[in-house]
């Protein structure tokens, strides 16, 4: 399989109760070594978000995935996680968690381009 390359994903979500264990897709998390990939998209639609769980502190969510979006660049702007290599980056986005952002388990695939995977793999588990 020349020129396909190992990646792995997780979804984001929005877990606004966490022991009732509902969830809204918000985003995805690619990672390819391979490629030096390490990337997030995300949305927030908020007349969706508040018809689900009308409580939500919005600018809190838009602040937490922002900090994901650091923390996937690297570097100072990610603080002490973002000087992290960029598979422990990844590890630790993707690391279970009791918040009201989670994210789901990581899965594997194959690519040739990670940035063409993580906009299908958006449009298809969050648009």
């Amino acid at each position: 399989m020349q020129g396909k390359h190992l990646f792995e994903y997780a979804v984001i979500r929005v877990v606004p109760r966490v022991e009732r264990e509902e969830f809204l897709n918000v985003g995805v998390i690619l990672y390819c070594r391979d490629q030096g990939f390490l990337h997030t998209l995300y949305t927030l639609n908020e007349s969706r978000l508040l018809a689900f769980a009308p409580h939500l502190d919005m600018q809190e969510l838009q602040d937490r995935l922002q900090a994901f979006e650091r923390i996937c660049c690297g570097r100072r702007e990610g603080g002490r996680i973002g000087e992290l290599g960029i598979a422990e980056r990844f590890r630790w986005l993707t690391a279970a968690r009791s918040t009201i952002v989670q994210t789901s388990p990581v899965h594997p695939g194959l690519c040739t381009d990670a940035n063409e995977t993580l906009h299908k793999l958006f449009r298809q588990l969050v648009l």
